[in-house]
């Protein structure tokens, strides 16, 4: 899930919003403002339910934040790169680049989640029941109570064990500890998600016919989202297991051909495109460090009127952008940051010189290489 705009940085983190949020967030304040506040608290004027509900909703979406805030601190302190933390209709996302080491730090990185929103839950129901016990009431009461209800029940939510909740992750924890084997308590906790997603879906379609209307077609797309992850997350751990042990050097197509910015794109089209059977071209400077990075996609939306004056550094992957490994790098601590820039490859690198790439390609081959390595050994063992 790709942030629309970012928002800045929090511990150090790049924090961004998907433009999804707003759906949610829209419907938070409707159905505050429109129905539950004016039902609860009759007689105030509509600016106070309006801004009674925005309120609410800004300081929700600052708890879920939050939240996610906490998972990006403590995998950091567990040697867990973060590239960012997007917010969307779902609730957010920390991006974290590497797996967990051992079971105890993925029930720590999971576990923090949660409870940092039981935390902010418990905290608003005091200062709502305080304010109640003091004879204060009204609007604002109601906001708190509904604030400490909604991240209390997002924390309940979260540790349900099934992936990709914090809950699946604590199972998966669980799992691993018990059998050693970090592939099965993944696909463990996958399938505990998909079971968990076709649940949501049923529940939400029976009460959408007995006339829950929109309420029960919200669960059933919950439902929906968590197969769709939960079956992705299995996917990505039986690649794990297949890729377990190699390095980038042992994939990486080496010394590939290179090209400098100021290379126009009809040159790179007319003598560089079709001469070599890739599609992706590294650009370099001062004898090799990588600067950018260009692929067909990227140079076929450039009209040809405009190829002869359009450099090629216009067009690439910019710097800044660029995915770098180590040859003796891990290919699986590689994977979770090929999404950084949309070309989907990485550009090996020593002592700051281009030696290698890393392409979808490759890994599809060292995948299907290490299925069959697997079948063997799991054939071998009967």
């Amino acid at each position: 899930m790709r942030a629309s705009f970012r928002i800045g940085r929090v511990a150090g983190v790049p924090v961004g919003v998907n433009w999804s949020v707003l759906v949610i967030f829209g419907l938070i304040v409707w159905a505050l403002s429109a129905s539950q506040f004016p039902r609860a608290y009759p007689g105030r004027p509509v600016w106070a339910y309006v801004l009674a509900g925005l309120l609410a909703g800004v300081v929700f979406f600052l708890g879920l934040l939050a939240h996610e805030v906490a998972h990006a601190v403590v995998a950091k302190r567990n040697g867990i790169g973060v590239g960012g933390i997007t917010l969307w209709l779902f609730g957010g996302v920390s991006e974290l680049q590497g797996e967990a080491r051992d079971p105890g730090a993925e029930l720590r990185i999971a576990g923090v989640g949660p409870l940092v929103s039981l935390i902010i839950g418990v905290v608003f129901g005091g200062i709502a029941a305080l304010l109640s016990v003091s004879g204060v009431h009204g609007l604002a009461v109601g906001a708190l109570a509904w604030l400490a209800g909604i991240n209390v029940l997002l924390a309940i939510f979260n540790v349900l064990p099934a992936a990709p909740l914090d809950g699946g992750r604590l199972l998966r924890a669980v799992v691993w500890k018990a059998t050693g084997d970090r592939t099965k308590a993944s696909v463990v906790a996958a399938r505990a998600g998909w079971a968990l997603g076709a649940l949501l879906i049923a529940l939400g379609l029976w009460q959408f016919l007995r006339g829950a209307g929109a309420g029960g077609l919200w669960l059933a797309l919950i439902g929906w989202f968590l197969i769709g992850a939960a079956s992705m997350e299995e996917r990505q751990a039986r690649m794990g297991s297949a890729l377990r042990g190699v390095r980038v050097a042992d994939v990486m197509t080496p010394q590939p051909q290179t090209a400098t910015g100021d290379m126009t794109v009809r040159d790179f089209v007319d003598h560089h495109l079709f001469a070599y059977r890739h599609s992706a071209l590294p650009l370099t400077a001062d004898g090799g460090r990588p600067i950018g990075l260009v692929t067909l996609d990227r140079v076929r939306h450039i009209p040809a009127d405009r190829r002869d004056q359009t450099r090629l550094e216009e067009v690439a992957c910019r710097a800044d952008d660029l995915v770098l490994a180590s040859p003796d790098e891990q290919l699986t601590e590689l994977l979770p940051r090929l999404s950084r820039c949309a070309d989907g490859r990485a550009l090996v690198v020593a002592d700051q010189r281009l030696v290698g790439i890393v392409s979808p390609s490759d890994i599809s081959r060292a995948v299907q290489r290490g299925s069959l390595r697997d079948q063997t050994t799991t054939g071998g063992r009967r």
